[in-house]
């Protein structure tokens, strides 16, 4: 099929690395392809012939860690087969996880193969910063490089509020590009094209952040259906139930995913470190290299809070974000569990001395 980058899936991010990885499956006869969307047992492959539709029976693995997502490249039966089934998946480079909403500590992987994870937050709500920092977690964690979208900018026309808007979402993601753009007026859409113009990005959100307005006005096309939000809650209705690969017209391709409710973490230790990466940094100048930032002498993060640079909420965020991935992992880890049990109880202790200092020696009766 010739090199690489004039193969007929370059546009959909087939490279010298995807080439490699398929080689054996090639003697095999099979086609490469790459999965566009996945529902009820089967998935849409794009291949060099073009889209074809492929059983997953031989790829329902136990561990929903491994089954077929979009935006996987696969290795499909060769045309003349009838049906046609997807005989194995190429290794992921990098993959959106999820926790589940199940009790039994399972992975959800979102997109597969991403490059950029663009996080949607609707201006026409108050912004929830911590679920922002939830995203971009799982978003560091992935491996992609995550990029923040203030989606229906229109709705805020006053320039100054518009930017102390983006002022606390760069606060919230550092390290991180915020773009402010509106679907309805184009404004800031040709620099996020630009963004996404190489490589393979995800679009995230909770329902009614504009996403599939804002795939449709990226493609210059309807490709994704549209509903209003509603007026009596500002939250939108699921337009998208699948998750959708689309090329992108001046290049790159897109993932358009289903709304978001829940932004489980898993497995999230280094994206939350990567996301919090100012109090990381600050936590390597504390006296103690095990401090907590509670009440220790010489803690650099208590200061940073006490002299304005860091905010509280930051913080405090970053102790929920690490105890919930702590106690996920805790699940399946008996030795960190009892690790986690015995540190609740040092603190208990702690607490209960630091109280009694403060109201003095008792007096018997």
């Amino acid at each position: 099929m010739g090199s690489s980058s004039s193969h007929p899936l370059a546009a959909y991010g087939w490279d010298d690395g995807w080439e490699s990885e398929f080689a054996p499956h090639a003697e095999q006869g099979l086609l490469p392809g790459r999965v566009v969307r996945v529902d009820r047992g089967q998935c849409d492959v794009v291949t060099p012939t073009g889209v074809v539709r492929a059983d997953t029976e031989f790829v329902v693995p136990r561990d929903p860690m491994k089954v077929v997502c979009t935006g996987d490249w696969v290795a499909v039966d060769p045309e003349g087969s009838d049906p046609r089934y997807v005989r194995t998946l190429l290794p992921r480079r990098t993959a959106f996880v999820r926790s589940t909403s199940s009790k039994r500590s399972e992975g959800q992987v979102l997109a597969a193969n991403v490059d950029h994870a663009v996080v949607a937050i609707s201006l026409a709500l108050e912004l929830d910063l911590g679920r922002l920092e939830r995203f971009l977690a799982l978003a560091w964690e992935s491996g992609a490089q995550p990029l923040v979208v203030l989606t229906k900018a229109d709705l805020v026309p006053d320039p100054e509020t518009l930017g102390h808007l983006l002022d606390d979402v760069e606060t919230a993601a550092p390290g991180v590009q915020v773009l402010a753009v509106s679907s309805a007026t184009g404004d800031g859409l040709d620099v996020l094209g630009a963004v996404l113009s190489s490589g393979t990005s995800v679009l995230l959100g909770q329902s009614g952040a504009g996403k599939s307005t804002l795939a449709n006005a990226l493609l210059g096309e309807t490709a994704q259906q549209v509903y209003e939000v509603r007026d009596s809650d500002g939250k939108g209705r699921h337009t998208t139930t699948t998750r959708d690969l689309l090329r992108l017209p001046w290049g790159g391709v897109l993932i358009d995913t289903p709304g978001v409710r829940g932004v489980g973490l898993w497995d999230a230790g280094e994206g939350v470190a990567q996301a919090f990466s100012e109090i990381e940094a600050l936590a390597e100048e504390c006296r103690f290299h095990d401090c907590s930032h509670q009440a220790e002498p010489g803690c650099a993060v208590l200061a940073a809070i006490e002299d304005g640079t860091l905010p509280e909420r930051r913080l405090d965020s970053y102790r929920k974000l690490l105890r919930e991935n702590e106690r996920l992992a805790a699940r399946t880890d008996d030795r960190l569990r009892a690790e986690l049990r015995r540190t609740f109880k040092q603190r208990q202790a702690l607490g209960r001395h630091m109280m009694e200092r403060k109201r003095g020696p008792m007096r018997k009766p």
